[in-house]
C-alpha cells in the first residue's frame, strides 16, 4: 500500500513542469491583445459616427460574436491553452463558456442538449456575481443609511 507522502512525491514526479513566467506573459499579451481589438473596434465605430452608447454596445456584441465563431470553429480553445487566463478574463471568454457547451450538446436536440447545458460553465459565474453584487449594494445602502458615502 502507498501511503500519501509516497503519492505525493508519485505525483510530484509524474507531473509535467509549470512555467509559470510564461504563462503570464502570454496569458497577459494574448488578454490584452483582446482588448485592443476590442478598443479598435470601439475607436472605428466611433470614427464612422455611432455615438460612444452604440460604439460600446455594438464593440461588445462584435467581440462576443467573434468568440462564438472562434469556438465554434475550434480556434478559441487552441488560443486558450497557450493563453490561460488571458482568454478567461475578456468578454470573449464569457461567450466560450456559454456557446462551447451548446455547441457539444447540440445532438441532445434544443432543449434537453443546448438550452440545458448552455450555462453549465457560465451559470456559476452568472449567479455568484448577481449575489455578490446584491451584497454589495445592500452594503453601501447600509453605509448610506448611516451617512456614510465611499463614492
Amino acid at each position: 500500500m502507498v501511503t500519501s507522502k509516497e503519492y505525493s512525491k508519485i505525483v510530484k514526479e509524474s507531473s509535467p513542469k509549470s512555467k509559470t513566467a510564461l504563462s503570464c506573459v502570454r496569458a497577459f499579451f494574448i488578454g490584452g491583445g483582446i482588448c485592443a481589438a476590442g478598443q479598435l473596434i470601439f475607436e472605428l465605430l466611433s470614427l464612422w459616427g455611432l455615438d460612444e452608447t452604440t460604439a460600446r454596445t455594438v464593440t461588445s456584441v462584435t467581440l462576443i460574436f467573434v468568440g462564438v465563431l472562434l469556438t465554434a470553429i475550434g480556434v478559441y480553445d487552441k488560443i486558450a491553452r497557450k493563453a490561460g487566463a488571458g482568454t478567461l478574463v475578456p468578454i470573449t471568454g464569457f461567450a466560450n463558456s456559454v456557446s462551447s457547451p451548446a455547441i457539444e450538446f447540440k445532438t441532445e436536440g434544443f432543449i434537453v442538449g443546448v438550452g440545458a447545458k448552455m450555462f453549465v460553465i457560465a451559470g456559476p459565474v452568472i449567479v455568484y456575481s448577481v449575489s455578490a453584487s446584491v451584497i454589495y449594494g445592500i452594503i453601501l445602502w447600509t453605509l448610506h443609511l448611516f451617512g456614510i458615502t465611499l463614492f
